[in-house]
């Protein structure tokens, strides 16, 4: 069967394929054509929901009642209109931009941060994770990131970086990410707040040193950063 993109404004009432696109998710695309992320999984035997490949077809209508019609709401909006917690993009869960297909960039800022991490404190935080995270992205894409802690995401250029809503556990999964905490449980957290750059490998990020088991124990006003390229 060729493959056909479907323009969200139409109501297509037989089966079609559409051409996964990068952000892409089986949540939105779910939501978008008014079916379940359980029905698009079996009808694709997706064994891994959260992994999905931009350009591969995938079978939407192809049993039960599913349909073309999208949604209600706007994507990047909750229901309501509301823009979710801290004004980013509402992606719905992980991105198409996972482990196996985060792109060039995303993998060069993450590698950026673990080089930026091991030339500073390794394993041992030394209170500098604004100026790691500030290296990583001026070594992978050229740029000067200021501020501390709770400032650089102020600072991040929007034509190269984007909100994003998402969970720690969601974000810990997929490489060269950025993220931000407002406050955290030490002195000088609760004042500069953190922010480190996630490996992709579901726990890691890189600020200053290597963290092995980032979570938010102690830590609050949580935001991701998605590079743009």
């Amino acid at each position: 069967m060729a493959n056909y993109r479907i323009n969200p404004r139409e109501r297509r009432t037989t089966p079609k394929d559409y051409v996964i696109q990068r952000g892409d998710t089986l949540t939105k695309l779910a939501a978008r054509f008014g079916t379940t992320v359980d029905k698009l999984a079996r009808d694709n035997n997706i064994a891994n929901r959260d992994l999905i490949f931009t350009g591969a077809s995938l079978k939407v209508g192809y049993s039960g009642k599913d349909t073309f019609e999208p949604s209600g709401s706007r994507q990047g909006f909750r229901p309501g209109g509301r823009r979710p917690t801290g004004g980013g993009e509402d992606v719905g869960g992980p991105t198409g931009a996972g482990p196996s297909n985060a792109s060039t960039g995303m993998r060069r800022l993450a590698e950026s941060a673990r080089r930026a991490a091991m030339g500073m404190g390794g394993y041992n935080s030394q209170g500098l994770c604004a100026t790691g995270v500030s290296r990583a992205i001026r070594n992978a894409y050229g740029i000067g990131v200021s501020g501390n802690g709770n400032q650089i995401d102020n600072n991040l250029p929007r034509d190269k970086f984007r909100q994003v809503n998402m969970s720690l556990e969601e974000a810990l999964k997929i490489p060269g990410l950025v993220l931000t905490w407002e406050k955290t449980s030490t002195r000088l957290g609760s004042i500069y707040g953190h922010t480190a750059i996630t490996m992709g490998d579901g726990h890691t990020t890189a600020s200053d040193f290597i963290e092995r088991n980032t979570t938010n124990n102690g830590r609050s006003g949580f935001k991701v950063f998605m590079p743009i390229n």
